[in-house]
């Protein structure tokens, strides 16, 4: 295993942690609102930005893991050789220019959150919003890393197979 999907591994783990953590808070969310009738825009907050640590933090481990949402019409019919170009052709074509547009897009919004040390709009909300924000270049790091990954592998695989010419 490479240092770079040691990385994607560790933080999609990281990631799955939050779920519990996550759940806990929303049902603590429920309970003060419809068992005491109160609630509190903090805790609220809390669990939309865990939500979006866990989508953000677990995205390229899924792909890595190869359970991400598929649709294949098609692609279940194929052979291990077909797979392995449509792979490689999603990858060039679809995942590497989608996470390197996210890449772009999302440095320059997270350095105006961080200039201005953005926190939350709502009163009682949560402080320190650039944070959360920061997680979306590394989300896009980690999709570039294991599109990375991904390509090569696809490509090595391709290679091993090729049926000889006579």
């Amino acid at each position: 295993m490479t240092a770079a999907s040691r990385l994607i591994s560790v933080c999609g783990r990281l990631g799955s942690w939050l779920l519990p953590i996550m759940i806990a808070l929303l049902f603590l969310v429920v309970l003060l609102r419809y068992v005491f009738n109160t609630g509190w825009i903090g805790l609220q907050e809390s669990v939309l930005w865990l939500h979006a640590a866990v989508f953000l933090l677990t995205a390229a481990w899924t792909l890595a893991n190869d359970a991400h949402v598929r649709v294949d019409v098609f692609y279940s019919r194929f052979s291990a050789r077909g797979k392995q170009r449509v792979n490689v052709i999603g990858t060039l074509l679809l995942l590497l220019p989608f996470a390197s547009f996210m890449l772009y897009a999302s440095v320059p919004y997270v350095l105006r959150s961080w200039k201005m040390a953005e926190s939350s709009f709502e009163a009682g909300g949560l402080p320190a919003i650039y944070l959360l924000k920061t997680l979306l270049p590394v989300a896009a790091l980690l999709l570039l890393l294991q599109g990375l990954i991904m390509l090569l592998q696809g490509i090595n695989h391709l290679r091993s197979t090729r049926i000889p010419t006579a």
